[in-house]
């Protein structure tokens, strides 16, 4: 997994000074991968000893490995770069609507594979086991996150799994109320901090239900109320990457959990499936259209 995306998934727990240098390591890998620890530490206004705490604070032992593991990064991240192509999602006000489309769309293809490469996939085949076991699903998010919720909902819904999406902070926390321990609870937050969505995990867990969160930051404080933590991957953008790349990797995550579950009982979720898409086409206008003379 690349250094970069363990950086993106660190830094809203690190110190201020932490901070400066993580920003540091993020807009310009190659630059510090080149250059010595006095530098970094001059150009993020800290000491050395900073620099140091921070490859600590992301896994490292020091920063000769965040040199090498930097220069990867770089090395990796400019391979993939068709000529042209936007390397941020930075908007710019000069920007045309060309420009607007290529950075939007390199962002949401970063999320995903970015995703793909962060995604613990043991942790995904326990998420997995508990869905595909439990007795009900009750799901919570707030906002956009609320959207990805009432994706995974319907999904599941499909394929006969009994789901409920809760976005209103009341009903969220009267339906992790009356959760038991045959049930799973699933907490969308992009952030982890969103407070709605931690205090319907918190009292579903203490209900005895398995918590599933699925969040951008492994640190933050929505891991606390998670038996099973689902990270994604996304980078922030110009307007809101709430609203934008990180519901893509939202969904993705969502997707390949629902999959999991859906493969469990394949035969089974084939059926509902089709059953469903039949009922559905029915409501679908397939005349063609008149002909004008």
């Amino acid at each position: 997994m690349s250094i970069l995306i363990t950086v993106r998934g660190t830094l809203p727990n690190l110190r201020p000074a932490e901070q400066r240098v993580a920003e540091l390591v993020l807009s310009d890998p190659a630059g510090v991968s080149e250059s010595s620890i006095t530098a970094v530490a001059r150009r993020c206004q800290t000491s050395e000893t900073t620099v140091l705490r921070f490859c600590r604070a992301i896994g490292l032992t020091g920063y000769p490995e965040l040199r090498i593991a930097l220069a990867r990064a770089a090395l990796w991240e400019e391979s993939g770069q068709a000529p042209g192509h936007p390397t941020t999602g930075q908007i710019d006000p000069g920007d045309s609507l060309a420009d607007v489309v290529a950075k939007i769309t390199h962002a949401d293809e970063c999320a995903i594979a970015d995703t793909a490469a962060a995604l613990d996939l043991v942790m995904l085949e326990k998420a997995v086991v508990a869905v595909a076991g439990a007795r009900r699903v009750d799901i919570y998010g707030i906002a956009a996150s609320g959207l990805v919720g009432a994706d995974l909902h319907q999904k599941l819904h499909r394929i006969g799994k009994i789901s409920f999406v809760w976005s209103d902070p009341h009903l969220a926390l009267t339906s992790a109320a009356v959760l038991e321990s045959a049930d799973v609870a699933v907490g969308i937050s992009h952030t982890g901090t969103t407070v709605d969505t931690l205090d319907a995990l918190r009292v579903a867990r203490t209900r005895g239900a398995t918590t599933i969160a699925i969040t951008n930051f492994a640190g933050s404080p929505i891991a606390a109320h998670a038996d099973v933590l689902l990270t994604t991957a996304a980078r922030e953008t110009t307007f809101r990457s709430g609203a934008m790349s990180s519901r893509i990797a939202q969904l993705a995550v969502v997707d390949c959990l629902f999959a999991g579950v859906a493969q469990r009982s394949y035969d089974q979720a084939i059926t509902a499936l089709e059953s469903t898409y039949a009922v559905v086409r029915s409501r679908h206008n397939d005349r063609p259209p008149l002909a004008v003379d």
